[in-house]
This record gives structure tokens, sequence and C-alpha cells, in this order.
């Protein structure tokens, strides 16, 4: 398989590393929706990273369907395998309540970034930026609450789909929005992204413009 898109994406990044923990193999095509957009057009026409390159030819795109197909194939090629999401209903439920949450942090988080940078600043729409930031603010208070009942975010061991989506969302906006993350104060969460990017299936995808390294075979 093959996956295209870059690293300082976390919706790219956070399909690179439950990849390494569901132990599938893929190679990383690292394209820029903005610079090598000819390119990415080649592998995937609507240029919406992350793309997925299944082996039998099927594009698959937007990383939360990615990774239901993901987890599928891994509980398909060995019944043994961990996977990243509790199959308990209540469970689940209450994993999906905090992937929702992180995911809408880095939906907001890319739209004020964009807004800021890419967007002239007499064009810039103040009470959009508001709105959103007022949204992105809610989020991360929501989920730094859901954390604090998710019993593996407060005592990491190993990765699940909470902890990978809870850390790239915490990492991206670190990055692109340092100006209102110290306002925050969301511990939970700031430990919780400190023992993630500590990780080797983080460090291996690890936050920029770096692909992720071809490993050798049976080496995940």
């Amino acid at each position: 398989m093959k996956l295209v898109g870059m690293l300082d994406s976390p919706f790219v990044r956070r399909v690179a590393i439950s990849m390494q923990c569901l132990q599938l193999p893929f190679e990383h095509q690292a394209l820029s929706v903005f610079r090598d957009i000819d390119e990415f057009k080649k592998l995937s026409p609507v240029v919406k990273a992350p793309s997925l390159l299944c082996d039998d030819g099927t594009v698959l795109l937007d990383s939360n369907l990615i990774l239901d197909y993901l987890e599928t194939l891994a509980s398909q090629n060995n019944a043994e395998n961990r996977l990243l999401l509790p199959t308990d209903v209540a469970q689940r439920s209450q994993a999906l309540h905090c992937i929702g949450l992180a995911m809408i942090a880095c939906e907001k988080s890319v739209q004020i970034y964009y807004e800021w940078k890419l967007r002239p600043v007499e064009s810039q729409f103040q009470a959009w930026l508001e709105r959103i930031s007022e949204q992105l603010e809610t989020a991360y208070r929501e989920l730094e609450l859901s954390l604090s009942q998710w019993p593996a975010a407060t005592k990491p061991s190993e990765l699940d789909q909470v902890l990978i989506s809870a850390a790239v969302a915490w990492r991206f906006t670190c990055e692109y929005l340092p100006e209102l993350v110290p306002q925050w104060q969301l511990p939970i969460l700031s430990e919780l992204s400190q023992w993630a990017e500590s990780r080797p299936e983080f460090q291996r995808a690890g936050f920029g413009e770096e692909p992720y390294p071809v490993m050798p075979t049976g080496a995940i």
C-alpha cells in the first residue's frame, strides 16, 4: 500500500502511525497538496491528503475512512493483531467521542492557519475567525475532559486510536498556532502528547516534511 501526503498534516500522520501499530507495511510518498499538485493528481485526482492507494488499486480518501479499512484489513490478516479501537459498544462510543473532538480540533486549526497565513490581512473575516477560534478552544477543553475519563490517557502504556488522534492534533496546533496554546492549560493532553512523541511509531512518522523511512521487510 502507498500513503500519499505530508507528515505535517495530522490526518496523514495519524494514518502513518496507525499503520505501524497495526503492523501493516506501507510506502510513503510525501507529496504536498500545494507544491506537488500535478504529481499528486496522477495518484489521487482530487488531491486529497491523506490518500491511500490500496494493493488492489482502490484509492481511499479521508483519514477516518482509511483507518476503518485498515482496522478491518489488520483483523483479517491476523486475528491476534491488537486493534486500535475497542470492540465493546460502550467503550467504542467513548473512544469515537474523543476522536471526533480531536478531529474537530485538527479541522479548526487548519481553518485558522489558512485564514491567518494564506488570506491577505485585509480580506480576513474577523467574525469567522472568532467563531472557529472558539470552536477550537471548546474542542480541546472537551477533549481534555474526555481524556480524564479514558484510562489509557492518564496512564498510557500502549497506543490506541484515541491517544494517536489526540496527540497528533495537539502537536499540529502547537506547531502552527503557538500563539493560542499557552492560554489553554491542558495538562492531560500536554503530558499525553509528550509521551506519544517519544514513541518509536511517532518518531518514525515525525511531524514535518521528512518522509516515513523505508522499512526492511518484517520490521514493523
